[in-house]
């Protein structure tokens, strides 16, 4: 399908073979398709540029340096603006995620368009226990920061996001432009007012052994979601708290409602 209101994002940086045949499977499932290439020295973009000057389905957007994958987003959620798109939807360049999930997050979104689509990550049984148990933390991380329910994976980068809504989350932060990226924007979002969509997708998890690339730095990385989450707390406790306990009773109150019984 051909959309002129959504589109697929696909923030790249160093990701080598793997990004040109993620961005054809996409491809066989939606378009547009827009490559945001972060900087990269490894000549990946090159491919993708050619593919793109051959269909007019793709989109490639070169950034000068690395600034990560929030920043790159942010890019792409620009560039989709201020060509009349309204919705993106962020798909990892390195192969994990499946995109014969993308139509079907596009609909929902088609639906409810105010809201969140968020991806729900299925593992297989390739997936590191470390990773699992990290992921765990980082929902109840989540939890604390909303109060409640709302964020089933805060990590998972395959979700389709109103754009402008996006754009205003990035607006109210310094944050959110690497690592913290996918964490930061679902629960500022959501302080926002935005209602969320939870819906599962499966994730395959690729060994570097097998081709996988990853550029998380452990020590790095972590700080830096360390630093996280000590801002959203902070902002959470001192004002946020109220608006968001607001909203858990809106929705309680809703949810509670009881429709007359017809005689």
């Amino acid at each position: 399908m051909n959309s002129s209101t959504h589109l697929v994002l696909i923030p790249s940086f160093n990701t080598g073979d793997l990004l040109l045949a993620t961005v054809k499977d996409a491809l066989r499932h939606w378009s547009p398709v827009w490559v945001v290439i972060d900087g990269s020295t490894d000549g990946s973009g090159a491919a993708v540029q050619a593919l793109a000057a051959d269909d007019p389905r793709v989109r490639v957007i070169m950034r000068a340096g690395n600034g990560g994958k929030g920043a790159a987003v942010a890019t792409g959620v620009a560039e989709a603006l201020a060509a009349g798109f309204t919705h993106v939807l962020t798909f990892d360049a390195d192969g994990q995620h499946s995109a014969a999930h993308i139509a079907e997050f596009m609909q929902a979104s088609m639906k409810k368009p105010e809201a969140l689509v968020l991806g729900r990550p299925v593992f297989g049984p390739e997936a590191p226990l470390a990773r699992l148990c990290g992921r765990k933390l980082s929902v109840w991380l989540a939890w604390l920061e909303i109060l409640g329910p709302g964020i089933d994976d805060p990590l998972f980068g395959f979700r389709l996001y109103p754009a402008a809504a996006l754009q205003h989350a990035f607006a109210s932060t310094r944050g959110g432009r690497r690592f913290d990226f996918d964490h930061e924007m679902a629960v500022r979002m959501f302080w926002a007012g935005a209602p969320t969509l939870n819906l599962p997708a499966p994730c395959r998890y690729i060994a570097k052994s097998a081709g996988g690339v990853s550029h998380f730095h452990y020590v790095r990385a972590n700080l830096t979601l360390v630093w996280m989450h000590l801002r959203l707390l902070t902002e959470f406790l001192l004002w946020r708290w109220f608006s968001v306990i607001r909203r858990r009773r809106a929705g309680a109150a809703t949810a509670g409602a009881v429709l007359p019984q017809s005689s």
